[in-house]
């Protein structure tokens, strides 16, 4: 029990981190990439742009707090 307890801590540290926007997201942008690639289209730049912009919103609030 204390392996499994261990190795989701490991998958919750790894995944979230320090900040839990940045893991939602990025896991909303691909969610909606996978469902736009499925319907044919390509956008393919939206997980780059999407991850991009979300570090630079989190990096923005590190900054600022004092």
């Amino acid at each position: 029990m204390i392996r499994l307890r261990r190795f989701g801590r490991f998958w919750y540290d790894f995944i979230i981190g320090d900040d839990w926007t940045v893991a939602v997201a990025v896991t909303v942008s691909l969610l909606i990439t996978s469902l736009v690639a499925h319907n044919g289209k390509n956008w393919f730049w939206l997980l780059p742009t999407a991850v991009i912009c979300t570090l630079g919103v989190s990096l923005k609030r590190l900054v600022r707090r004092p």
